[in-house]
């Protein structure tokens, strides 16, 4: 194809032959003389000199040393490394295997960036290829990159333009514009005209002077806005920094006191260092501390948002930001752009409309044959294989056909002469009736109608008179036979995907650059409003301020002519308001509105630039993938929730013990490998399993005002248990906690209590317990019971199985526990909902 448009062109200087149905047709070039010599090698090396080459920078705004820098440098793996780095200076490394959660969590944060800096880097709206210029009088074939500023160059059918230019020649050139503008419908070019970078030709020849190139040119400009990085909001991730900012106030000034505290309780500095008690010290102060983070809450947001994405990834949909999964649950406004969204961008034969209802089967099936015939050139526009496509499957084929006039986009009409005589005139409606002797104005009112139903239409029309090639011309006395009507195809998932969204309260708007009317009807047929009728605006129409802008959307449904800026105002407008706003698209038009969005959402055909800057790419192109999308978002929300009261509850009692050991000056109750043990037993691998569940709950803000009020009484409970414990048991039972023996057995008690308590809080979180939830309480309550009959277990965690007095102990210890635990469940709510009663009064 592309060999024979070279020939073509080298050919062209004065005359285009066409050859249609073995009829030649010579097309007189009456355009302007230009002088066709372009330019020589030696200016072609003064423009290389000066950088005018068609090269972008492909560079994303985040290096491979910011992503590693920003992921390792974190507050979080702060706090836990310098409290690793303590434990391991003292020897004892099986109290340090909290330390791994870094590692872990640090890889999957930088492996994720690593992989969308990739995917910006490769950003390029223009697909490499070879395109023709002209240098020294003749034609030469060279990759897009070194094409220099007012190099002549040929645009041909089915290239993609890869840089500005000015058309200075055109035969019949039409390009497709929908990845710049959003316009599905072509757009025919004359000598003058600019024909952006990133459009394509659909069909003709054209020569252009290139005027703007790499970095200057229209595409590459979308792109570098598209490039700037931006990170995706969390409010899982916000929440958990919020908690980590607000621990640091008491991390620091607790893990001194600790330190001083547990080296008083051995007899001081001086016989710390001199026993080497001071190890113990440090230890027990680093229980404190760990306990108060959730390094497991931090790890598991990024594990449940991994998992949410491999399984997305199952049903087609990539997810390049792990953090767009949570957005996905807050989305209460979608954007869609109709080409490639609604429509799948083709076109598709709806029906033949006879003008004369008392036509015969005969003169039916005569008009047919003729419309498949004047479709069936040897490049038929989008129009004619849409024709040929829907009359094939009713079982017409080609027939035979004495002379041919194809179609021109200049003139906007095709003929075809059978072997019977007659001529068969396919063309715009207002172009053939304009030409035609007798008034035809209820037959272009009816092609009208069809148009404004978001339809294109082309009317066939029949005479007796021949026509000629030399001068082709529409006989004035033809008379209308029917029309054609044609549509957008409309994807079948699409109303069935727009009513999921209605019934979860999320609004959605169509957004494109075509007609109004036309894009509104389309909206009416999948029902885009339910029962009513879409509110349709022209964007031209649009007020420029902000504010304003947000009030007008509330009432429109349906935004026609839209411009790529005014998408990225349209989502700014909806942030006004306080929506979470979702964008989806296809085309380099809607980059800038995607990048803009909270996620941004692109098609699987979608323009690299597009895929690109999106969080979430349909790889199949299938609109049907959205409310799983959606459903997996709210699951990730929800679970995410109910899991983070587990670990908050272990922030609050380790906090409160912390806090209670520095005001008594008593050992530390228990050991960082005992906090290890209970955690993950009671909260990180049941909060896992929970994390998966199914749930599609919408999301409610106030994530963490929630997530603490439910974690204040357990934490409390539990902290308030231990303290207890620590301070009663040993004198009920005469422990002297100088002696290490005594001081192992109240640390496996209160590691028991700290067991039993957790499976308290577990079992709140799982409820209700009448379905597999019950049974994973159950579990992993038999697993904690276990492991402390194992020997290596209970050796490598410090675990004791109470004998003796010990025993009578761990029953009164647990029983207070309990009475403990069911108190403050009781009472910590009644407290929080009359002091915020009071709050509010005021």
């Amino acid at each position: 194809m592309r060999r024979a448009g070279s020939r073509i062109a080298a050919d062209i200087m004065n005359t285009v032959q066409e050859r249609k149905g073995g009829a030649v047709v010579a097309q007189q070039n009456t355009m302007p003389e230009v002088d066709m010599t372009g330019l020589t090698g030696e200016q072609v090396s003064k423009r290389v000199m000066q950088g005018e080459v068609n090269i972008t920078q492909d560079k994303s705004s985040r290096s491979i040393g910011q992503i590693i820098r920003s992921n390792v440098f974190t507050l979080f793996n702060a706090i836990i490394a310098v409290a690793m780095v303590m434990v391991l200076l003292t020897g004892q490394w099986r109290d340090s295997v909290f330390g791994f959660v870094i590692i872990i969590n640090t890889g999957i944060g930088i492996l994720t960036e690593l992989k969308a800096k990739r995917t910006l880097d490769k950003l390029s709206i223009l697909v490499a290829s070879t395109y023709l210029i002209r240098r020294d009088g003749i034609n030469q074939e060279i990759a897009h990159d070194r094409i220099v500023k007012d190099d002549l160059l040929w645009v041909r059918a089915g290239d993609q333009v890869p840089a500005d230019l000015e058309i200075l020649r055109t035969w019949g050139l039409e390009l497709d514009e929908s990845m710049l503008t959003g316009e599905s419908r072509t757009v025919r070019k004359n000598p003058g005209d600019t024909a952006y970078s990133g459009s394509t030709a659909v069909s003709g020849l054209a020569l252009g002077r290139v005027t703007a190139v790499g970095a200057r040119s229209y595409a590459a400009t979308l792109t570098a806005q598209a490039k700037v990085y931006k990170k995706t909001h969390s409010d899982l991730n916000a929440g958990i920094n919020t908690i980590l900012k607000f621990m640091t106030f008491l991390v620091v000034p607790l893990c001194v006191l600790l330190i001083w505290t547990q080296l008083n309780t051995v007899g001081g500095w001086d016989v710390a260092i001199a026993t080497g008690a001071w190890r113990q010290a440090v230890v027990s102060a680093v229980a404190g501390v760990v306990g108060m983070i959730p390094e497991g809450l931090v790890l598991l947001t990024s594990l449940n948002f991994a998992v949410a994405a491999m399984r997305l990834a199952r049903k087609n949909t990539l997810v390049q930001e792990l953090e767009s999964v949570e957005t996905l649950a807050r989305v209460d406004a979608l954007n869609l752009d109709k080409t490639g969204t609604i429509t799948d961008g083709g076109i598709a034969f709806d029906r033949l409309v006879m003008l004369d209802d008392a036509v015969v089967q005969s003169e039916r099936h005569a008009a047919e044959q003729a419309l498949y015939d004047l479709a069936n050139e040897s490049q038929p526009n989008g129009t004619g294989r849409a024709i040929l496509a829907g009359l094939g499957e009713q079982g017409i084929t080609a027939g035979d056909v004495a002379d041919r006039i194809p179609f021109s986009s200049a003139r906007k009409w095709s003929a075809i002469t059978t072997p019977d005589g007659a001529t068969w005139y396919m063309g715009a409606p207002e172009v053939v009736i304009a030409a035609l002797a007798d008034n035809h104005s209820t037959v272009l009112h009816e092609a009208n109608s069809y148009a404004e139903q978001g339809s294109r239409v082309v009317l066939l029309a029949r005479s007796t008179a021949p026509v000629s090639g030399d001068d082709p011309a529409l006989d004035p006395s033809a008379a209308p036979v029917a029309l054609v009507v044609c549509t957008e195809r409309i994807r079948p998932d699409a109303e069935r995907t727009l009513a999921w969204f209605r019934e979860q309260g999320v609004r959605c708007r169509i957004i494109s650059g075509d007609n109004p009317r036309t894009v509104a009807a389309i909206a009416g047929k999948v029902h885009l409003t339910g029962d009513t009728t879409p509110r349709y605006m022209d964007a031209r129409e649009l007020p420029d301020d902000i504010d304003a802008l947000a009030e007008t959307l509330e009432d429109v449904d349906v935004l026609g002519r839209v411009l790529p800026d005014q998408k990225k105002a349209i989502v700014q407008a909806l942030h006004k308001r306080d929506h979470v706003v979702a964008m989806t698209g296809d085309g380099v038009n809607d980059t800038l509105a995607i990048k803009e969005a909270d996620l941004g959402i692109a098609m699987g055909n979608a323009a690299p630039a597009t895929k690109a800057v999106a969080q979430v790419v349909l790889v199949d192109s299938k609109f049907s993938h959205l409310p799983d999308v959606v459903a997996r978002g709210r699951q990730v929300m929800a679970n995410m929730e109910r899991v983070a009261s587990l670990f908050l509850v272990k922030t609050v009692y380790s906090a409160i013990i912390s806090i209670g050991v520095v005001l008594t000056a008593m050992p530390y109750p228990y050991l960082p490998r005992h906090i290890t043990y209970v955690g993950a037993l009671t909260i990180g691998a049941p909060a896992f399993i929970l994390a998966l569940a199914p749930n599609t709950r919408r999301y409610i803000p106030g994530f963490l005002k929630r997530v603490v009020a439910f974690a204040l009484p357990g934490g409390i409970a539990t902290g308030l248990s231990v303290l207890l414990c620590a301070w009663i048991v040993p004198r009920v039972m005469h422990w002297n906690l100088d002696n290490p023996a005594d001081l192992e057995s109240l640390r496996a008690t209160s590691a028991i209590i700290l067991f039993l308590m957790g499976m308290f809080v577990l079992s709140r979180v799982a409820r209700p317990l009448n379905s597999w939830r019950g049974a994973l309480v159950a579990f992993f309550a038999i697993c904690g019971v276990t492991g402390m009959l194992i020997p290596f277990v209970a050796n490598f965690f410090a675990l004791i199985i109470p004998t003796g007095p010990m025993v009578t102990a761990t029953i009164a210890a647990l029983a207070i526990a309990t009475v403990i635990f069911l108190v403050c469940i009781w009472i910590v709510p009644k407290i929080g909902r009359i002091i915020t009663h009071e709050t509010k009064t005021r």
